[in-house]
């Protein structure tokens, strides 16, 4: 039969196409939000005392990453006195502005050249202090402290861990040049992890986010790698007759769900981590790909068109019957997992459009997320409130994270060229 070559673009049939170049990087605190939530928290983010001279706006990171959430409405901080943490503010002008809370610090620059940041989040109605702390830190992370920062208000004021000082991993292909980039949670602080004048594809977060697994074409077919992201350092582990693709990790890291066509067609198996021999899971004539493991480590979702198209299916980690997920739509492909495992991410194709939709497993309800045509790669944050994706907007690739509703959108700064395949990295250890 034949199959779409977007599809089987994870199969590495298809490489990556060329597209019209992304448009330039977005300024460090600027993060174009679109949308209104239902319920947002209103919040007052004063500019840091000091920080007029560090090389990063704190303030303005902190408020930046709050935005995007979705869960927070800035308040306009413009006309404030100068506030710090050191102090207690007059909170009746923020009541006035009907900000619920306020956030205030300040970032000084110590005699070895680091960065002492503190702040502290008042509950503006109750006229409290709910949280204080500080960072000292090298002048290079001072976006790692602003996104601290606003994690920790984040779970303060909603209950939940933040992701804001997590990393995502993205692949770009400019010219003939290919980069697997890590960055912050918000697009910025790019770094190049690998690069090659053959394509990268499918970059996969370890569940520690130490590590990831990638397919590369550097040897002029599709193998699997394992790459050490602190010291560049990386094994070879699946490079087998025909091709080798789409890696997952379960879920303590010690295996990967590959996707091999060693014994004829498409097939998936589970190899070790480390390398090694692979097991084979599914025994089918037709194409089986994108393995994915549940949280709980004892299901795996995947890709199939046993039934005469691409569909979303799952089976016991173990091998075993598979079971149909989606039924909504004649082609779903790239499956994603909430880490609750509540919710399915994934791209249907709607009439010739590529689009994200999310379901909730419990009931089978499926819900479309945008307005975009070429949707692809979603993927959760580590605490299930946001999923990136790859898309094209604007006549430009674009990197954008929505909330699960599809409310709030957020364009996220990305290196230029064609941006593919974002992979959102778990909590650090």
């Amino acid at each position: 039969m034949h199959v779409p070559s977007q599809w089987r673009r994870r199969e590495l049939v298809a490489c990556l196409g060329a597209m019209a170049a992304a448009g330039p990087a977005l300024a460090q605190f600027r993060v174009e939000v679109t949308g209104v939530g239902l319920t947002q928290l209103p919040i007052a983010i004063v500019p840091f005392r000091g920080e007029a001279d560090a090389p990063q706006k704190v303030a303005a990171i902190v408020q930046a990453d709050l935005e995007r959430s979705g869960q927070f409405r800035s308040i306009d901080p413009s006309g404030a006195p100068a506030l710090d943490e050191t102090s207690r503010p007059d909170l009746s002008p923020w009541r006035q502005k009907a900000a619920d809370s306020l956030v205030v610090g300040s970032a000084s620059r110590l005699a070895d050249g680091r960065w002492d940041v503190r702040f502290r989040l008042w509950d503006v109605v109750r006229g409290e202090s709910l949280a204080a702390g500080g960072y000292v830190v090298v002048a290079n992370d001072l976006r790692l402290a602003a996104h601290r920062i606003a994690d920790a208000v984040y779970e303060k004021l909603t209950g939940e861990k933040g992701v804001f000082s997590t990393r995502i991993a993205y692949v770009t292909k400019a010219g003939n040049r290919y980069n697997l980039w890590v960055a912050d949670a918000d697009g910025e602080n790019a770094q190049s992890a690998l690069a090659s004048s053959e394509p990268i594809i499918s970059p996969a977060w370890s569940p520690d986010g130490k590590r990831l697994a990638y397919v590369s074409f550097e040897s002029r077919k599709p193998v699997v790698y394992v790459h050490d992201v602190a010291t560049g350092q990386r094994r070879l582990i699946a490079n087998f007759r025909g091709s080798n693709s789409a890696p997952a990790w379960s879920p303590d890291g010690r295996t990967l769900a590959v996707t091999l066509s060693r014994d004829g067609g498409s097939q998936l198996y589970t190899i070790p981590a480390t390398g090694g021999q692979p097991t084979r899971l599914t025994q089918s004539g037709s194409i089986d790909t994108e393995p994915l493991y549940a949280a709980d480590g004892r299901t795996i979702y995947f890709v199939s068109d046993r039934g005469g198209s691409p569909q979303i299916y799952r089976m016991p980690v173990g091998g075993g019957s598979p079971e149909r997920v989606t039924f909504t739509g004649s082609y779903n492909i790239s499956p994603a997992l909430s880490p609750d495992g509540r919710w399915l991410a994934y791209i249907s194709r709607i009439n010739g459009a590529f689009k994200l939709q999310v379901m909730e497993l419990a009931t089978g309800n499926v819900q479309s997320l945008t307005d975009t045509s070429a949707d692809e790669s979603p993927s959760f944050a580590p605490n299930g409130r946001l999923i990136i994706y790859a898309t094209r907007q604007g006549g430009a690739e674009s990197l954008m994270t929505t909330t699960l509703d599809g409310k709030i959108k957020a364009r996220l700064p990305g290196k230029g060229g064609d941006i593919r395949e974002p992979d959102w990295g778990p909590f650090q250890r």
